[in-house]
């Protein structure tokens, strides 16, 4: 199934990109090896690979959680690669973790309050476009955070991040752990805030499901990116279906 938000144009200048990014947690150990991504204004782009790979790595370092060592990060073509996370989202990244992304023992205004707790006053404003994105965080504002199953907890999770108004969404793993139904309901949402205009850069364990909602994608492996396409194209393209969406996959097409 192709992606039915619109056709990005591949013309468009890169609002986000790794250049050759060499980087890794531990000193003298990389992870990356090289790895070179772009994401053009209103892109959804998907990143696969193996465990081990280097996707989450990825972009904990594009968004300044992991030292780069060699390589660029570009937003809009300024070199940010040495910008912590706090001044990146003042320029507009956003980043949703897959562990421990939500505040539990608040509740979900609360915890979109903390989105914007440094411009409190502009909390109204971005809270009323969040919830007509997903009415179900306002009917649902005074629940505690730590009552939600999973799938609620990453839309809380995302809506939280969506408050600072982002050009682009970082997100990282958004279905591990999820049941099939609840995946679908994260993969549904993860395209209405891509149809909102805000630019997502997604790494996904979930191969086809994460192909079929992008419109490009990359394939990591060892650090690099091993292939790039269409995720339509890198559906049915056999290397990849043999190397990386397994025989579930094969056998699906």
């Amino acid at each position: 199934m192709a992606p039915d938000q619109p056709a990005v144009a591949a013309s468009d200048a890169p609002i986000l990109a790794s250049v050759d990014l060499v980087a890794g947690y531990i000193p003298g150990v990389n992870i990356l090896n090289g790895c070179s991504v772009h994401v053009t204004r209103g892109e959804l782009v998907g990143i696969i690979g193996p465990n081990g790979a280097g996707k989450s790595t990825l972009i904990k370092s594009m968004f300044g959680l992991v030292p780069v060592r060699g390589g660029q990060v570009l937003l809009s073509g300024d070199d940010i690669s040495s910008l912590p996370a706090h001044k990146l989202v003042a320029r507009g990244l956003g980043y949703v973790p897959q562990n421990n992304n939500v505040f539990p023992s608040l509740t979900i205004e609360e915890n979109l309050q903390m989105g914007i707790y440094l411009r409190p006053k502009e909390f109204r404003t971005r809270y009323q476009v969040i919830t007509e994105m997903f009415p179900v965080l306002h009917q649902r504002r005074s629940q505690k955070c730590g009552s939600l199953s999973g799938g609620e907890r990453q839309v809380v999770a995302m809506g939280r991040a969506l408050m600072t108004d982002p050009q682009v969404l970082f997100l990282d793993e958004p279905s591990a752990g999820l049941s099939p139904i609840m995946q679908d309901s994260v993969f549904a949402s993860i395209k209405t805030i891509n149809s909102s205009g805000v630019s997502i850069l997604m790494v996904e364990q979930n191969a086809r499901s994460c192909l079929e909602i992008a419109h490009r994608g990359y394939v990591l492996d060892q650090g690099r990116d091993a292939y790039t396409g269409t995720g339509h194209d890198l559906l049915g393209d056999p290397k990849v279906i043999e190397l990386y969406l397994g025989t579930l996959a094969r056998v699906g097409n």
